[in-house]
């Protein structure tokens, strides 16, 4: 394997950001308006542009991108000019750009200029000296895979057991099986390998964990939570490794723009909106969201098939009180069978011929009646 050396000034602890899916010039059309669409697009680019002032203030010497640095094939001028203007103007700072399975193949061969800091990976193992200290190599390998040399990589990956080896990689474990387009990656077949840090990208939350005796495997997770499947912290990790005793430390570093919150709140006592308001604010003080946030209220629990929900009116009373506010109805229908057993009206006939009917599922039953009843009390149906 040809290793080509990258020349940085010796320190006493080298220290490295590892960063993932920043998906930069992503759409965020889903559950907002278009001006704020357009706002989203722009922070995650302004994000980037953060990341880097961190990088620069903190003494950090290398940025790893692990993949989807980009969000599509088609990448507009401005984000591209942003991003690589941005690694340009800050010469000082070594990036390590492996492309995963959002980004454009051909993103390098299409500037007419490529920063001399910006280093990429290939196909086939490319590696990295990204220290100058000579009794101890920090190397860094990556391969961007595919599905052509998917069943190759592991055998052909060699590396030096008296360096501090970081490999980058790009996909989903196959323990976890296969959910998208993106390459399969095989803890089993890395282990023993003398990998002391396995600087993965693909998995949008931080997870990290052992990968053999030695070394350990990190998913720093997205920069930014772009929808309601990506709440929590996000950020990126910082890895620290001391030159003279060989020993090193990662801290994951939150630096998400804006939080994305998914609440639950059980409506169970609830008959109605003003109900579930109450219990949406009774909820709210077990969680810190700013105004900035982004807040999806989940109503959970059995509800009474009379009970009144308005969605919209819910989302109406905390608009204001953050960026974006979206409700969801998961909760059950409850039905007391027995209280209709002699009611003489035509909603009693009809709720005692649904439960008689064994052909009809449950949660079905509780669904139509729900629906029969909103028609024969002059309601709109929800649907």
């Amino acid at each position: 394997m040809m290793y080509l050396v990258v020349s940085t000034s010796y320190k006493k602890n080298m220290r490295i950001c590892h960063c993932a899916d920043l998906h930069l010039d992503s759409k965020m059309t889903t559950h907002l308006t278009d001006e704020q669409a357009k706002e989203r697009k722009n922070e995650l680019l302004h994000n980037f542009i953060r990341l880097v002032d961190y990088v620069k203030t903190k003494n950090i010497s290398a940025v790893i991108i692990a993949g989807d640095l980009f969000d599509k094939k088609t990448i507009s001028v401005h984000a591209k000019n942003i991003v690589f203007e941005t690694i340009r103007a800050n010469p000082n700072i070594k990036f390590y750009y492996l492309q995963g399975n959002h980004d454009l193949s051909n993103i390098i061969e299409s500037l007419d200029v490529v920063p001399e800091n910006l280093f990429t990976f290939k196909d086939t193992w490319t590696s990295y000296i990204i220290n100058d200290n000579e009794n101890y190599k920090i190397v860094l390998t990556g391969i961007e895979l595919e599905n052509q040399n998917s069943a190759d990589v592991y055998s052909t990956l060699f590396l030096q057991p008296e360096s501090y080896n970081i490999v980058t990689m790009h996909g989903q474990l196959s323990q976890y099986g296969v959910k998208d387009d993106a390459e399969v990656i095989d803890l089993s077949k890395l282990k023993n390998k003398n990998i002391d840090y396995l600087a993965l990208g693909h998995i949008h939350q931080y997870q990290d964990g052992k990968l053999d005796a030695r070394g350990s495997f990190c998913y720093p997770g997205c920069l930014e939570g772009r929808g309601y499947d990506e709440t929590g912290d996000h950020g990126f990790v910082v890895i620290d490794i001391n030159e003279k005793t060989h020993l090193a430390t990662r801290e994951f570093i939150p630096f998400a723009m804006r939080k994305l919150y998914e609440i639950p709140v059980d409506v169970s006592n609830c008959n109605s909106t003003s109900d579930i308001i109450r219990n949406i604010e009774a909820e709210l003080t077990n969680y810190e969201c700013k105004e900035t946030d982004l807040v999806k209220f989940v109503l959970t629990g059995e509800a009474d098939v009379k009970a009144e929900k308005d969605l919209s009116l819910i989302v109406k009373t905390f608009n204001g009180r953050f960026y974006c506010v979206r409700a969801k109805d998961h909760s059950k229908i409850a039905i007391d069978y027995e209280s209709y057993n002699l009611d003489t009206s035509l909603k009693g006939e009809f709720v005692r011929l649904i439960k008689q009917d064994e052909s009809i599922k449950e949660d079905d039953k509780r669904e139509m009646i729900r629906c029969a009843l909103q028609v024969l009390n002059g309601e709109e149906i929800e649907l």
